[in-house]
Order: structure tokens, then sequence, then C-alpha cells
């Protein structure tokens, strides 16, 4: 699938794991894309902070608030699940309803407020039982520690599941994909095979009408 805009190269991007978090840098039209192996019905959430280069110091300002970003996440279909215009600090979370590959793409909203300047973007993606945030939900549901070790096993016994269930997925797309193309690849063959049989005929047909045409059989 190839867009105008610029997806990580190898050397940045290495399928992000289920919880991570770096830094890059984009100039002012330049557009960045994550793309994150994600099951269904899963939560996303991504933090983001926008720091802004100063040429006076040679380094980034740690805010920069007239800065707005534009956060755009798609699911395996292309369809759009998030495309909203953010400030430059934010948290971002959505909700996963088809398993596979989602694209999160970031770019700054417009270039007006720093005339082509370079700009670092600290990015942290967490997926599944690593978005909760465990402590809030202690405090919510007055859980004790037993209770909260024991709601976090479970959440990640269904995390692991729908990992797993998404691992099958992939096997299943996988082995119809090798049954299509071995398909394919016999009736290529077959219709390969009858073709040089019909030359071959014609040939010999061709041959026998020379031949008896010059009095030679």
């Amino acid at each position: 699938m190839l867009k105008l805009y610029s997806i990580l190269t190898v050397s940045e991007l290495i399928l992000l794991p289920l919880c991570s978090g770096l830094y890059f840098h984009i100039g002012e039209t330049e557009r960045k894309c994550f793309i994150e192996e994600i099951p269904d019905e899963t939560t996303v959430i991504v933090n983001y902070k926008v720091e802004l280069f100063d040429p006076k110091s040679g380094g980034f300002m740690p805010s920069s608030p007239g800065i707005g970003m534009h956060v755009e996440a798609r699911d395996p279909d292309d369809k759009t699940i998030l495309s909203r215009v953010y400030s430059s600090e934010g948290r971002i979370s959505f909700t996963s309803h088809t398993p596979g590959e989602h694209i999160i793409c970031l770019y700054s909203n417009s270039s007006k407020w720093f005339s082509g300047s370079q700009l670092r973007v600290h990015l942290d993606i967490q997926v599944g039982e690593h978005a909760i945030d465990y402590a809030n939900v202690a405090q919510r549901e007055k859980l004790s520690e037993l209770q909260l070790r024991v709601r976090q096993l479970l959440d990640q016994v269904e995390q692991i599941t729908k990992e797993q269930n998404y691992q099958r997925y992939r096997e299943e797309r996988f082995r119809q994909t090798s049954e299509s193309t071995n398909q394919r690849v016999l009736w290529w063959s077959i219709t390969q095979t009858c073709i040089l049989l019909v030359m071959g005929a014609w040939q010999m047909r061709h041959l026998k009408s020379f031949f008896e045409a010059k009095k030679l059989v």
C-alpha cells in the first residue's frame, strides 16, 4: 500500500511492542506513521509530547503550547478509527474492532507556528493490559493488594487469549493465501500444458499440409 507520506524506516520501526516509548524528529510538513499489530477488542493508549527546536539554545523547548498535532488511527481495512487535532501534549485512547495491523499517524496541523523548525515528538504506545492504570482502578473500586493482583492476572489471561486468537486468525489467513496461490499455480500449469498441446497439434497439421502441398507425402 503506497502512500504519499513516510512510514518509519526499518531502523526507526521494528513493529512496536505492546508497550513502547521513543522519540523522533519531524519537519513542518512531515508525517510519521507507526504500525501496531493489535488483536480485536483491545484498548490502545497513546501518550505523546511535542517539543519545538530552539535555534538560540540549540536544544528543544520543554513546552510548546502553540503547537498542535493531528493524530490519525486506521484499522487493517483502512477505515479511520480516530482523526483529531490535539494540543502539544496529550493522551489518546481507542479500541480496536478488527484484528491486524493498525496504523497510527502523527503530523503537525499547521506550519505557521514554527516556520520550518524541527519538532521532537515523544511517543509511548500501550496496548491491552499495559494500557490500564491499576493504581486508579484500585482506588476507584477500593481493591486490596491481593484483589488488585488477581485483577491484573485476569486481564493478562484475557490479553493472552486475544493474542492467541489473533495468531490463529493470521494462520488462517496465511493458509487461505497459500491454498489460493497453489490453486492458481495448478491452473496456470494446466493452461500452459493445454496451450503446448494445441500448438503441437497445429504445427503437426501445418507441416502435414505443407508436405502434401509439395507432394512429399
